[in-house]
């Protein structure tokens, strides 16, 4: 099997949660559960933090990991994760979100197996939602996908699903082809994703295929303050 490197995209400034990657999540830095999170999947030979900023880098350091310094200047993590990835010998690229704290080994080892098919240049997650009153919250991403798993469309938006108790909830990791990446990033942003502030919509706008993987794996997703209450009550389950 071919294995990845998983590269974890971080910086400081947030609009609504500055200094959000080093916020304490039960006495733990966020970066440092992601990280740690993300060391538990076995078809990783490495796991890289990339920030711009030099307290992500130390605290990142103070906890052993692995840590590239990049560009200020990146419009998104995804620029940020291939900058660290054209110094990688992978063939694959995980991009992990930072903002995950509660992000399973075995979800990114789902993705690193689907791109083991060469001919799938992008891939990422998504998991059934029985919640329908989140159909209409737009920080809940859609996914429609065809009968062979791959991307129709994703919004923040309702898009048209049947009737059912549920819909595909989008989960923002991503995994690709590293030659994919580097060209990915090259590609100026399409019309929708800057409307919608999905990159993913990118990748569909100039005719590229997405492989969706159906997971399990429903992470919370960290955005404001607030979320790390949430979070935190939700460890005091399973004592982390």
């Amino acid at each position: 099997m071919k294995l990845a490197t998983g590269i974890i995209p971080a910086r400081y400034h947030s609009v609504r949660f500055p200094g959000k990657p080093l916020a304490l999540i039960n006495g733990k830095s966020m970066i440092q559960r992601v990280y740690e999170a993300a060391c538990t999947a076995k078809n990783l030979e490495s796991v890289v933090v990339a920030t711009d900023d030099e307290r992500i880098l130390q605290a990142a350091q103070n906890f052993g990991a692995e840590v590239r310094m990049t560009s200020p200047s990146h419009r998104s993590g995804t620029d940020r994760v291939a900058e660290v990835a054209l110094e990688t010998q992978s063939p694959i690229i995980i991009n992990i979100q930072g903002d995950e704290p509660l992000i399973q080994g075995e979800a990114i080892d789902e993705l690193v197996e689907a791109l083991q098919d060469e001919d799938i240049p992008m891939a990422t997650l998504a998991a059934k939602e029985d919640d329908m009153n989140l159909l209409d919250d737009s920080n809940v991403v859609k996914v429609v996908f065809d009968e062979k798993s791959f991307a129709l469309n994703f919004s923040r938006f309702p898009l048209s699903f049947p009737a059912s108790e549920y819909f595909w909830r989008h989960i923002g990791i991503y995994g690709y082809q590293k030659d994919f990446l580097l060209k990915f990033c090259r590609i100026p942003p399409s019309r929708r994703e800057k409307t919608e502030k999905l990159e993913q919509l990118r990748a569909l706008e100039n005719g590229y295929r997405i492989k969706i993987v159906e997971s399990s794996h429903s992470p919370l997703s960290v955005d404001t303050p607030e979320d790390i209450i949430r979070i935190e009550n939700l460890l005091k389950d399973v004592n982390r």
